[in-house]
Formats: structure tokens, C-alpha cells, sequence
């Protein structure tokens, strides 16, 4: 843990956690919990630390394979092509913009999956000679489709990482030329064979079978196994957060930092209950950054306090 007091009397709170053992729900639950210990409240959502889960035929489908890599598996960086550092940034999108990314890409589709789509033809328009494929993963929380089994209340109250993180593949020049709507329709159709109870029972039983073999999600490292160079990207599930007050009122807002591989990165949207506008967390290179930012564009650097503190009396004047 650490805690930073900043000149204007703010404050930021930092907290290392291993994805291994859990995910950014389970580390808002500890957090949560930490903050009514703190004011001398119950705990308003006691953990389970269960391990129990049921075994699943499904557990042999390709499908785990495909979408997460053993690290013994990447190879060396490629000397011909420069390894890029990854820079952070932090973006408002209102509630408006995401509205009409909707409309674009056909209301059938969620926010999120609206959301992805539009940042996958940015990304396809990044991509530099040789980089023929462009992948785009998205984190999915199994917690919302493991219900037949355990019930509601036991997955909202689950402490450990239930995630998986299916992810596309395309040309970027496929992209580029395809419709908004186009792309969220094939967004959809790599999406939803993440978002049942059966894929996330089977990915329990096949990610036991791989230990003690390191794994990470392929999104974030970049395909591997392709003869061609790809650019990657990953984008977060669009998970409201509980709100965390240790006293001194709400925080303004938080998310989680993941180090990635030199092809990949990734994008932690965080929508705001009280407004509807997304908070975005980036972690991208700079060529994709500035790609994000020309104009039109839906992302809104939160570059200075002033920004901030813009953002903040929005979100006050909406609570009242």
C-alpha cells in the first residue's frame, strides 16, 4: 500500500495486487471493506474465499488456447522493429459521446462493445509497415453469466480473478475500410462465446491444468504464433466500481495500472453511475495516443487539476 498527500490536499491511494490470486472487482470489494473498517462501519459485502468450483467437459475447447499464452512462448523482440515505451493517460468521454457511438454502431449492441469497436479501427489506423494483423481483446468478468450453478449472491460476493479475455483478429486494412457497425457486429461475434457459465467453468479447470506454467491474456502480448507482426490492445469490461470514502468524502475516481508486453496495451474504461460519462484509463504507445486524440475524437486528455477539478464539480452538481 502506499499513500500520497499531494500540495492542494488531495490524496492518492496505491495498491499492488497479483492478478493471479484476483481481479480489479475483488480488489474494490477489499478496498471497500478497508474503508468501513476505517470509519468504524460493518462491512457491507463479506467475501467468500472459496475455491470450489464446479469441473466442466468444456475445459478442452481451443478456445483457452487461443486466447491466453504461456510466456515460455514469446519470443525474442524482433531488433528490426523498435520497441516502444508505453505511456499513461487519463481520458473524460461524456455520456453524449458514448450515446452516439451507440447510434453508430446500431443500439443492439452495448456501450461497451460500441466502445471496442471504435477504438479497434483507432488502433488499425496505427498500425506501421509490417503490422498487417490488428488485435483487439476485451476483459469479460464471469461473475454476471455464473449464476446457475452457485447462485447470485455467492459470485457478487466472490474474492479471487474471474476473468477471461477473448480477443479478435483482423486486417488492419480490413478494418479501416469497414463501417462502425461492422466492426461492432464482429466485436460481437468474438465476444460471445466468453459470456456464458461454461466457458468461464471450463477456463477454472484448463487454467489449474497449466499450473505451475506462467500465462498471460495473448491480447496483451500480441499474437505470438503469427508469421506476421501485430499490434494489440486490450479493453476492460466498463465495470461500475463501489464508491470508496474513508472519511473525507467520495473519491473523484480510480483505476488499475497493468504492465504489458512491447506489442500490447490496453484501455480501463470506468463508468461514473451519477453521470453516465466514462472515466478511461490508457496505457498505450505514444503513436496510438496521438491517434486517440485527433480530432473529432470522443477522448478528452484529464491532463491537469484544472480538468480534473472540472470533472469533479460536473460530478458534485449531478448528485444534487
Amino acid at each position: 500500500m502506499q499513500v500520497t498527500e499531494l500540495r492542494c490536499g488531495a490524496m492518492v491511494i496505491g495498491c499492488v495486487f497479483d492478478h493471479r490470486a484476483v481481479d480489479a472487482y475483488s480488489f474494490f470489494m477489499f478496498t471497500s471493506a478497508w474503508a468501513n473498517i476505517a470509519l468504524n462501519k460493518p462491512i457491507n459485502q463479506m467475501p467468500s474465499f472459496c475455491r470450489f468450483l464446479l469441473s466442466s467437459s468444456n475445459s478442452s475447447d481451443p478456445i483457452y488456447d487461443q486466447i491466453f499464452t504461456p510466456l515460455s512462448h514469446q519470443p525474442p523482440p524482433n531488433p528490426e522493429i523498435s520497441s516502444e515505451t508505453r505511456v499513461n493517460h487519463i481520458y473524460y468521454i461524456s455520456s453524449v459521446d458514448i450515446a452516439r457511438l451507440q447510434e453508430l454502431s446500431g443500439h443492439s449492441h452495448s456501450k461497451v462493445v460500441c466502445f471496442i469497436a471504435y477504438f479497434w479501427k483507432i488502433l488499425a489506423r496505427t498500425a506501421r509497415r509490417g503490422e498487417k494483423l490488428c488485435s483487439m481483446g476485451a476483459v469479460v468478468d464471469g461473475r454476471s453469466f455464473m449464476k446457475t450453478v452457485h447462485g447470485d449472491n455467492f459470485m457478487k460476493n466472490y474474492f479471487g480473478n474471474v476473468l477471461s479475455v477473448p480477443l479478435g483478429k483482423l486486417q488492419a486494412k480490413t478494418l479501416i475500410d469497414m463501417t462502425l457497425a461492422e466492426v461492432a457486429e464482429e466485436v460481437n461475434k468474438w465476444l460471445s462465446p466468453a459470456k456464458k457459465e461454461d466457458h468461464f467453468l471450463g477456463l477454472h479447470e484448463w487454467v489449474e491444468r497449466q499450473k505451475p506454467k506462467p500465462i498471460l491474456p495473448t491480447a496483451y502480448l500480441g499474437d505470438c504464433n503469427e508469421e506476421d507482426e501485430s499490434i494489440s490492445c486490450a479493453v476492460s469490461s466498463g465495470r461500475r466500481f463501489p464508491e470508496i470514502n474513508f472519511g473525507w468524502g467520495n473519491a473523484t475516481f480510480s483505476s488499475c495500472h497493468f504492465p504489458v508486453g512491447n506489442k500490447g496495451g490496453y484501455l480501463f474504461p470506468v463508468p461514473q453511475s451519477n453521470t453516465g460519462d466514462w472515466i478511461v484509463y490508457a496505457k498505450v504507445a505514444p503513436r496510438i495516443v496521438a491517434a486517440m486524440e485527433q480530432e473529432p475524437t470522443i477522448f478528452r486528455p484529464l491532463r491537469t487539476l484544472q480538468c480534473l477539478h472540472e470533472y469533479k464539480s460536473k460530478s458534485s452538481r449531478a448528485r444534487l
